[in-house]
Order: C-alpha cells, then sequence, then structure tokens
C-alpha cells in the first residue's frame, strides 16, 4: 500500500480508503445488516493489509456504520484516519455541533481526523456551515475538512471561507464527468480527491456482462440507469477489454478498473467498501496491478465511447 498527503495537512492517506456504508444496512436498498462481529473482522482485516483510512457517515445506518467502526479500530484509533459526514440536513451551525457530538459518540473518539459535508444544502448558507467547521477544526475536533457531491460553483465557494482538504465524487469508468473542471481545480488547490462507488455499483466486476449474475426483483439497483439492458449492451465492449487486460495481469476485471481509477492525475484514493472478506482481500490486491500507459490510454479511450453511447 502507498500513502499520499491529505490536502495541505500533511495527514498521510492509504491510497485505498475502506468505504463503509454497508456496516450499517439500508433497508430501503434491501442491504443485508451483517453480523457485527463479522464487520468487526474485514475492518480489521483491512488495517492489517495497509488500509489507515476509514470512510462513513452519521447517515449510514443512522450512526450503525459509526459505531462499528468505532469498535473495530479502538485500538488503533491514533494510527488510523477515520473520516465521517454530517448531512445536508444538519448543515445549520447548532445542527453541525450536535451532528459531530453524536458522531463521535458513536465512533468513541474524541476527534474526527476528516469531516465532510455529505451533501450540499442550497437553503443553507455555506459561509455559516463552512465556518462553523473552521471553528471545529481550530478547537481540535476535526483536523481536515471535505465536501462531497458539490458543484465546481460550490466548491468554489466554499474554499472561499475555509480550508477545503478534500472532495468526494462518485467517479468511475462509467462517471467520469469531473475530469474536465473539477480535477483540474483540486489539483491546483491541494484539494485530495476520495473516489466513490469505484466499480459503478457492481457493473465493473463483469459478473453481470460475463458470469450470469442477475439482480434480484427488489434491488434498488433495477431502476438505475447502468442497469438497463441497452446500456448494458453498450458496456459489454468495456467489460470485455477490461477481461482482456485482467487476464495479461493475472487479476480480475474490478482490480483492472480499481487500477484505472487509481493512475489518474490529481486521484489521492479510491472508496472501496464491502462486507465480504473474500471480496475484499480480492479488492486490495487492485493495488498490486500494474497497468501500463498504453493501456491506461486504452481503457480510458473506449470507456469514453461508451459514455457517449449511453443512453441517461
Amino acid at each position: 500500500m502507498d500513502y499520499i498527503n491529505l490536502g495541505k495537512t500533511g495527514i498521510k492517506v492509504s491510497r485505498i480508503t475502506h468505504g463503509c456504508m454497508e456496516l450499517g444496512g439500508m433497508s430501503h436498498l434491501y442491504w443485508e445488516v451483517k453480523d457485527e462481529d463479522m464487520n468487526i473482522a474485514v475492518l480489521k482485516t483491512a488495517w492489517e493489509n495497509g488500509i489507515t483510512t476509514f470512510d462513513t457517515a452519521e447517515s449510514y445506518g443512522d450512526g450503525r456504520s459509526e459505531t462499528i467502526v468505532g469498535k473495530a479500530l479502538k485500538e488503533v484509533r491514533d494510527r488510523c484516519i477515520i473520516a465521517s459526514k454530517v448531512a445536508k440536513d444538519h448543515l445549520l451551525p447548532d445542527d453541525i455541533q450536535k451532528a459531530l457530538e453524536n458522531s463521535l459518540k458513536c465512533l468513541g473518539t474524541s476527534y474526527l481526523d476528516l469531516y465532510y459535508i455529505h451533501w450540499p444544502n442550497d437553503a443553507i448558507p455555506l459561509e455559516k456551515t463552512v465556518t462553523k467547521l473552521m471553528q471545529l477544526k481550530e478547537q481540535g475536533l476535526i483536523k481536515a475538512i471535505g465536501v462531497s457531491n458539490f458543484s465546481l460553483a460550490q466548491l468554489k465557494e466554499a474554499v472561499k471561507y475555509g480550508e477545503i482538504s478534500a472532495y468526494q465524487p462518485e467517479y468511475n469508468l462509467l462517471s467520469r464527468s469531473i475530469e474536465k473542471e473539477i480535477m483540474p481545480f483540486c489539483r491546483e488547490n491541494s484539494i485530495s480527491v476520495f473516489s466513490y462507488n469505484s466499480l459503478a455499483k457492481g457493473i465493473l466486476t463483469g459478473a453481470f456482462h460475463l458470469y450470469g449474475a442477475k439482480l434480484e426483483p427488489r434491488d434498488f439497483r433495477n431502476a438505475k440507469p447502468h442497469f438497463q439492458k441497452a446500456n448494458m449492451d453498450i458496456q459489454k465492449k468495456l467489460i470485455v477489454l477490461l477481461e482482456e487486460i485482467a487476464k495479461n495481469h493475472n487479476a480480475t476485471i474490478s482490480q483492472v478498473a480499481t487500477r484505472w481509477t487509481l493512475a489518474q492525475p490529481g486521484m489521492s484514493s479510491t472508496i472501496i467498501g464491502t462486507q465480504n472478506q473474500k471480496h475484499f482481500l480480492e479488492n486490495i490486491r487492485a493495488f498490486e496491478v500494474r497497468l501500463s500507459p498504453d493501456e491506461v490510454k486504452k481503457i480510458s479511450e473506449v470507456s469514453a465511447t461508451v459514455i457517449s453511447e449511453m443512453i441517461v
């Protein structure tokens, strides 16, 4: 595992971040809530394999995810990086204070290394929100501030009121809208980028195109554009290319897709989450794959073609 600076802070983050959204369970998404001890074991395995950075949020299972993260990492708290997020309905100063206090209680810690605004809220002035976060940083309750799912205009406004160290967008081979303007802005302003949904909700594993995987009728992904038959037919050429390159590296399709993400200029860390120990160990090996510049270029070209052809 390699490590990289978080913005201008000097804090080191692992280039693969363990995403903890699934740990809390999401009944409206029909996610199964796994046994707590099993989830704790996966988090400890992540730490033992060099992952030092863990990403959660107050909204993930209404605090359940934070509680599990806190239990799993309590013995190594001073050596790991924990990021959490404040919900869009809690962005007024008093609400941020309460939300942070609750997150710290769930996590069993006295501070957060990184605290994100989870989603923007146009009804609440961004100046008030960021100013409050800067005060919390000065008090030592958080070490760095991040924003997630912001537009370029919102990101530019946020940096007027405080030091933004991290930006968290959806980014993968089928979602690349940040490349043109947001990624360059982050590079120019020393803002670390943490990508989520790096495997496009499972599309980029190849399971649905090549290995016969089917979604359960109640699975929320059935309503997503990427999983519509017409789009899956278009995606097939990208999946076939990833499979070909994966075979050349004795790797999996998901490992190649993840490694491509890490190869992009300005990408600091990619967030990968799972409750499955086997899948976790497979995912982390993505870092061992070394794609050539020509392979990265070819994947990028085919990806761009697929994106241009898909029906949104």
